[in-house]
């Protein structure tokens, strides 16, 4: 399942941050290379936005607190349809006869 997920963190002196800022990313390379994170941006400013693929709610659940742990932030999350799955879906949806007018 995908997720796209921006985090807005607390407001506090970037510069109080960057130690904290360095441990989310080194956070982040193991689920990287197990291709759980396809990919994540710092946000100009502060914040980031990150592509979760992860199996449920549960494990994205378990991230976003060991993420907070890390930087406290609040979370917007977008759960997201593979683009070949909503064409697919799109494609079937044609298909089906339309909907009469009242």
């Amino acid at each position: 399942m995908l997720f796209l997920v921006v985090s807005t963190p607390r407001a506090e002196r970037p510069s109080d941050m960057t130690a904290w800022r360095e441990d989310y990313w080194r956070w982040l390379e193991p689920l990287q290379r197990s291709g759980q994170c396809k990919w994540a941006h710092a946000r100009v400013g502060r914040g980031a936005a990150t592509l979760f693929d992860v199996d449920g709610n549960e494990t994205l659940h378990r991230l976003l607190n060991e993420w907070a742990d890390i930087i406290p932030a609040t979370f917007d999350v977008y759960p997201l349809i593979d683009s070949t799955a909503a064409k697919r879906f799109l494609s079937r949806a044609s298909k089906r006869p339309a909907r009469r007018k009242r």
